[in-house]
């Protein structure tokens, strides 16, 4: 089992950069594909980017691609995603994610595919 802790959420103008991390407990992070997801007020949850535990191949939502970044450092047993050139419909709660998994390249996009979640951190952008 894991558990999962974000940071680094807040306040910033239409152009600006955040970095959130997600820290894991457990000792078998390196095992465990991550993900990044977030809600929006009224809306679904929705996927924004994937990594495997190989720290290989990533995967990106549309809306993001370009602009959003994720890595994972399995010493810390920690995710991060760099996020530029926020605009305001990035404005949402991030969740990070995380499912057990024998694969090296499994980087799942939908919010079935995870067992764990953190709680959540908000990101607002400001126009």
């Amino acid at each position: 089992q894991v558990q999962l802790v974000e940071s680094g959420g807040g306040l910033v103008q239409t152009g600006g950069s955040l970095r959130l991390s997600c820290a894991a407990s457990g000792r078998t992070f390196s095992r465990y594909a991550m993900g990044w997801f977030r809600q929006a007020p009224g809306k679904e949850r929705e996927f924004v980017a994937a990594i495997p535990w190989s720290g290989g191949s990533t995967y990106y939502a549309d809306s993001v691609k370009g602009r959003f970044t994720i890595s994972r450092d399995n010493a810390k047993n920690t995710v991060y995603l760099q996020m530029n050139s926020l605009k305001p419909e990035d404005t949402a709660v991030y969740y990070c994610a995380a499912v057990l998994t024998p694969s090296p390249i499994f980087r799942p996009a939908h919010v079935y595919d995870y067992d764990y979640w953190g709680q959540g951190t908000q990101v607002t952008v400001s126009s």
